[in-house]
């Protein structure tokens, strides 16, 4: 709601600029989709990587933060 209410108030100031946002953000939006995901399969490997190195101390029953 806060994005939008900035979209009318730049729509206000300076209209060219805001319809050249509205065209340009799903295309800034397709660009970054590759980015995401690779950062989704980073925090993932991150993820099994500190489950295979807690896994000793799950096996022994030590959890952290007990």
């Amino acid at each position: 709601m806060f994005g939008f209410l900035l979209w009318l108030l730049l729509l206000l100031v300076c209209w060219p600029l805001a319809l050249l946002a509205l065209v340009l953000y799903p295309l800034v939006w397709l660009l970054l989709l590759p980015l995401r995901l690779l950062g989704i399969g980073v925090d993932a490997v991150f993820a099994l990587l500190r489950s295979i190195l807690m896994l000793p101390a799950r096996v022994l029953g030590h959890t952290p933060g007990r």
